[in-house]
């Protein structure tokens, strides 16, 4: 399938055969995002491939109870990392310049830019994928049950294994909302309810195929999807206790000694 198909079909897979994914077919798809650019060629990311099913069982918790996480054959975690650049440079007797929160968000971009290439390259091949925001949400729990290092913080990851259901794709806000051409334009109320009006219809009912997450908006009296994302699924005190918990993690993983 050509690639630009392939990206216009791609759906979250959430449910998967229990076949388990070859180790030729494995290697290949992680060679191909070790293809990927990254900043200055330096390459600051880990891929870590757990398929043992006890360790992905310690996993669940700090992936919310996500079922995919034992039921799919493979877990991979993508970590910012400039553990292994530090020990080159020091044997190199070359100064030390990363220990900082540039350098974290320079090697997490290189992991998340890896990350999409070996989802790519592994839909290219018939496995399916379901990317978990559960992993930087965690990244201090999941970082200790993978004996991660300073400067290794766990910033994307994914399920991987053959697809054993076939959803429909997703809505996508439309291009014109998303797209600027040569500046920013800024957007009017008008414009913002054109762009999320399909999603207001869609994204709702799809939440309220959920009984759990109807029950939670019937209890906090939401109204409309807007609501929804903030008073039940990302609510501020949430997103405040990720946070708090991932910048003292940076500090751990010895990230931020140069903070301003």
């Amino acid at each position: 399938m050509p690639v630009i198909n392939q990206i216009h079909k791609h759906r979250s897979i959430r449910k998967y055969k229990p076949d388990p994914v070859p180790e030729e077919l494995l290697n290949e798809i992680l060679e191909a995002g070790i293809r990927t650019s990254s900043s200055g060629n330096m390459q600051t990311y880990s891929i870590i491939v757990t398929r043992d099913r006890h360790l992905r069982e310690k996993l669940l918790d700090p992936h919310l109870q996500q079922t995919m996480v034992v039921e799919a054959p493979v877990l991979i975690t993508f970590c910012a990392d400039f553990h292994r650049m530090r020990r080159w440079l020091k044997i190199n007797n070359a100064p030390d310049n990363f220990d900082n929160y540039f350098s974290f968000m320079v090697a997490a971009i290189d992991a998340i830019l890896v990350s999409q290439t070996v989802a790519l390259a592994a839909e290219s091949n018939g496995l399916g994928i379901c990317f978990l925001g559960s992993t930087l949400a965690n990244a201090d729990q999941i970082g200790s049950i993978l004996n991660l290092p300073d400067n290794v913080i766990p910033v994307a990851g994914f399920t991987l294994g053959y697809p054993a259901e076939n959803p429909e794709l997703r809505d996508r806000l439309p291009a014109s909302g998303l797209i600027h051409n040569e500046k920013y334009q800024s957007y009017s109320d008008e414009d913002i309810r054109k762009i999320y009006k399909e999603r207001e219809v869609k994204g709702w009912q799809r939440y309220m195929q959920s009984k759990r997450l109807k029950e939670l908006a019937e209890e906090n009296n939401v109204e409309n999807l807007a609501q929804l994302y903030t008073i039940v699924k990302y609510t501020k005190s949430s997103h405040q206790e990720h946070s708090r918990n991932l910048l003292d993690y940076l500090f751990h993983q010895n990230f931020m000694n140069n903070h301003l």
